[in-house]
């Protein structure tokens, strides 16, 4: 199968979108560092606390992880393709990128709903929380969060390689549904299957996830003041989190029906979001909502780079954002 595709190449539209100068090289090369550094951190104050070895704490851990694995899938050959003249992928390691970007979105939303679910039992069921949030309860669902999209999307990046291509080029900066476009016919048999995988690894588990704060909110309504607390302190983050990569995902599903429509700035500075900012934004979010988290950054960290790490994701889409309008103007 793959001696037959191995000589396709896409041709990714990187400086069709981006400024191709240094200091933006520079800037670009500086992300995944920033985004290891922000995410790595949280990761590690969890691991080094033995009063954040509670279940809540081991999946943001698993969920920032998620993150660092999702942004180095995309920028290793994001940065290649900036600093060569020919920006061009294989078609095996583009399916590979393809099959990691949904795989490890889908990770994203499966971990979420563990969150829920160990947030259901810790305010709703007090009593009974040590034991169904036991450490084998934890590795089951840690393991699922990221197997079932893996096998899932095997099936999808199988179907897809063994497809006739009638074009080359990728109008986009990385490799996502867009290549579907790539497909001398489009496949009835991807369509389906396709929609199914999103049904299971995105839109079950955010229905569930949905269901399961309304629970908890209106339980915690019921009950008193000190468990409303709980909840919102505990609850708002994941929610927070939730919705933004929600709505980031929907702009990458139905962009290729509507990509013609929409302006080049528009569409980079909405990709940007989903590889770039969304990563920085989880640990943001953990670190500032997070009280237990919180205290043990600013007990490791003096309070000025404290801030100073709070504010990278807002200079790193600045520096991005900056590049991209300058870039059109």
């Amino acid at each position: 199968m793959w001696e037959q595709i191995s000589h396709h190449i896409f041709i990714l539209a990187s400086k069709d979108y981006i400024r191709s100068d240094h200091s933006h090289h520079c800037k670009l090369s500086m992300t995944p560092q920033r985004v290891i550094c922000s995410n790595s951190t949280i990761v590690y104050l969890i691991w080094n606390h033995q009063d954040l070895h509670e279940p809540m704490y081991i999946f943001i851990a698993a969920l920032l992880l998620n993150s660092v694995l999702f942004s180095t899938n995309i920028y290793p050959k994001l940065l290649i393709n900036f600093l060569s003249e020919k920006q061009i992928i294989s078609y095996e390691a583009c399916l590979v990128q393809y099959f990691m970007f949904y795989a490890l979105g889908g990770s994203e939303f499966s971990l979420l709903a563990a969150m829920a679910y160990d947030r259901y039992v810790s305010i709703c069921k007090p009593l009974q929380y040590p034991t169904i949030m036991t450490k084998t309860t934890i590795i089951i669902l840690l393991a699922l969060s990221w197997l079932l999209p893996a096998c899932q999307l095997v099936g999808l990046a199988t179907l897809s390689s063994n497809q006739k291509l009638c074009s080359f080029t990728l109008k986009v900066i990385f490799c996502n549904n867009s290549i579907y476009k790539l497909f001398c016919v489009p496949s009835r048999a991807i369509t389906v299957y396709g929609v199914f995988i999103l049904l299971n690894v995105a839109y079950f588990p955010m229905l569930f996830i949905i269901s399961t704060y309304a629970k908890i909110f209106i339980i915690a309504y019921q009950t008193g003041r000190e468990v409303r607390k709980k909840a919102v302190e505990t609850c708002l983050p994941h929610l927070l989190v939730l919705i933004n990569f929600s709505l980031l995902c929907t702009y990458d599903i139905i962009v290729v029906r509507l990509e013609s429509s929409i302006p080049k700035t528009a569409h980079l500075i909405m990709t940007l979001q989903l590889i770039l900012y969304h990563p920085l934004f989880n640990p943001v979010i953990y670190g500032l909502k997070m009280k237990a988290i919180s205290k043990q950054l600013k007990q490791m960290l003096p309070h000025d780079i404290v801030r100073l790490w709070l504010l990278l994701p807002l200079l790193t889409l600045r520096d991005e954002t900056v590049q991209v309008t300058s870039k059109q103007c």
